[in-house]
């Protein structure tokens, strides 16, 4: 096959409306990535395809890809580690996990969230260290894949809600929520923030998780702060270390203070996740 690659860079601000315009290469096949470069931006946003190349607007640079099994070769890229008290592990390799963890399925695909990444390994130690007493009613917002609130339902053995704004992404959290076996106790919903109805009314919660990126966790603040009851906590990841005052500042001003927090590397970069309490 003819296989391609294509990228271009965009403002951060500009980001989101630049991954809607790509929604329907999906259809079609082609995958859609993006990442962050820098702190506050810009943003890479990348496709991989074969065959014709379709018709894109804006500045793009295209590359020819070598001929190879990109399905083998994902799966040789993707291999199980340990991170915490989970195994996380892609569905063709199911073998070689040690004694006493808890096993998270999770393939490569187009929602965020296999587990590699520096703020998704913070959430998945910081979670370890909570007292499932003060867990009982938890949320996973900006869920990706869902890999954290299947974390959750398989930690504390009880259900877990979880929503993200990309319908396609909720699709994926199901299914994901059904191949862990953890589908009776994990319902994903389409929601910005908390908004959704299904969403709204289960406040106040225990935990909010919500590992997103810096400048929408400080923005999520106003309404976090009245959906979390006096003592309970959030876990927010999806920040550099160097954006952590900026967020820590926008949540103290909301009544939460900070109990702990990791700091962990992907690419050269420190990413830090953070538990913080809302003052009784």
């Amino acid at each position: 096959m003819n296989g391609w690659t294509a990228w271009r860079l965009v403002p951060a601000s500009e980001r989101a409306e630049a991954e809607e315009s790509l929604d329907y290469l999906g259809e079609e096949g082609v995958v859609v990535t993006s990442r962050e470069v820098s702190r506050n931006g810009p943003w890479r946003i990348e496709i991989f395809g074969d065959g014709e190349r379709p018709e894109l607007e804006g500045s793009w640079t295209w590359e020819k890809l070598p001929e190879k099994d990109w399905v083998a070769e994902n799966h040789r890229s993707f291999r199980p580690f340990q991170v915490g008290p989970f195994w996380v592990h892609p569905g063709h390799v199911r073998e070689g996990m040690p004694a006493g963890l808890l096993p998270i399925e999770i393939d490569a695909g187009m929602a965020f969230g296999t587990g590699t990444h520096a703020t998704t390994r913070g959430c998945l130690k910081m979670l370890a260290t909570l007292d499932p007493a003060e867990t009982a009613n938890a949320v996973d917002v900006g869920c990706g894949s869902g890999i954290l609130a299947i974390a959750m339902a398989k930690l504390w053995n009880w259900p877990v809600l979880g929503g993200d704004n990309d319908a396609e992404a909720v699709d994926v959290a199901i299914e994901n929520a059904r191949l862990n076996g953890v589908a009776p106790l994990c319902r994903f919903v389409t929601s910005a923030g908390l908004q959704a109805p299904e969403l709204a009314r289960r406040a106040p919660y225990d935990l909010i998780v919500a590992n997103i990126l810096a400048g929408p966790l400080v923005e999520l603040s106003t309404s976090f702060a009245p959906a979390v009851h006096p003592g309970g906590r959030v876990l927010l990841s999806g920040l550099l270390v160097e954006q952590a005052e900026m967020v820590l500042e926008a949540y103290e001003n909301r009544g939460f203070v900070a109990e702990r927090h990791i700091d962990l590397e992907t690419g050269g970069d420190w990413w830090r996740s953070l538990v913080l309490r809302k003052a009784p």
